[in-house]
């Protein structure tokens, strides 16, 4: 095998063929959890960021599946390959922590959406869940006034972002009459997603709301719900912008959705990246947090945010 050959072939066996190995420009990634159309919008965040650093070599990682095992073996894998600081959505963040700290002592690292926070990460750049948790939860007290029974369903139980969504679902419900009974963990497998929600139809007669915590769950929820022929008589509280979702806010299946900025997660994260780089820390605050805020979409602004949405990923 001559020399050309083999360097070909290991290329594209560690899939950091091309700009990964070019070394004249420094190397920016930005990995996520797991494979989902939530994180388009993060992706057209990194390619404007890109735009405005053509100093800069950016790439945006899935990794093959949304385990933690496989999120840290990436990372080595950039690492190794020259990548010069990572952001990253810790799909497992408790589990992750001397994985996080190897990385980090070798390259800068920053978080997002999910954050790690017991790490040496430099920052967490991304939502409040917490408060976006409050946020729906507010849906709920003004969609249910005399109360109900709302049943919840997430990807990753144990990631900081559906821990904190879910306490402050709690929170703002508190007095309300309104419960939430528990939560149903999927770790992002779609059928499953799916059919956690026909269970609690099936075993559940007495649940009159439904949360659904990351972007795919209210998209499920609202399948099972068609498919069950109880669309519109189960209140839905909903996160993100799946386009199923924001057409069900629209025709007033569901109630509301919390909307985050992922655009802005991916844009300003690279620019974060890149200034640090070059010595300039001062975006980095002294508790290591930069919250992008959330907000509230219902039938009143559906249709302005899903303008702005198509512009940015069109853009």
């Amino acid at each position: 095998m001559n020399l050309n050959l083999a360097v070909s072939i290991a290329m594209v066996v560690s899939g950091l063929a091309g700009p990964a190995f070019a070394q004249d420009k420094p190397q920016l990634a930005f990995v996520v959890n797991a494979a989902s159309d939530f994180w388009k919008l993060a992706e057209a965040g990194v390619k404007k960021a890109q735009a405005e650093l053509p100093g800069y070599e950016l790439q945006f990682r899935y990794p093959a599946q949304g385990t933690a095992a496989l999120q840290n073996a990436l990372m080595d894998d950039l690492v190794a390959a020259g990548t010069d600081a990572i952001m990253i959505s810790s799909a497992d963040p408790k589990n992750s922590i001397d994985a996080f700290n190897r990385i980090a002592a070798q390259v800068p690292l920053f978080t997002t959406d999910s954050d790690a926070p017991a790490s040496k990460r430099i920052a967490y750049l991304g939502s409040s869940n917490t408060l976006a948790g409050v946020q729906a939860g507010e849906i709920a007290v003004k969609a249910l006034p005399k109360g109900g029974k709302c049943m919840g369903f997430v990807g990753f139980l144990g990631a900081d972002n559906a821990v904190e969504r879910i306490a402050g679902f709690r929170k703002a419900v508190e007095g309300s009459g309104i419960e939430l009974v528990d939560v149903r963990g999927d770790d992002v497998d779609f059928a499953r997603a799916r059919s956690n929600v026909d269970d609690v139809l099936a075993a559940n007669p007495d649940i009159t709301c439904m949360v659904g915590f990351y972007s795919y769950n209210p998209p499920k929820i609202y399948e099972a719900l068609q498919a069950a022929g109880k669309l519109g008589a189960i209140t839905v509280i909903a996160f993100d912008e799946d386009p199923i979702t924001l057409g069900a806010v629209r025709e007033g299946s569901f109630a509301g959705t919390v909307v985050q900025d992922p655009y802005q997660w991916g844009y300003q994260g690279m620019q974060l990246m890149a200034k640090y780089l070059e010595g300039d820390k001062s975006g980095v605050p002294a508790d290591g947090l930069i919250i992008v805020p959330t907000k509230v979409i219902d039938t009143s602004n559906v249709d302005a945010f899903e303008k702005e949405l198509k512009e940015r990923i069109g853009g």
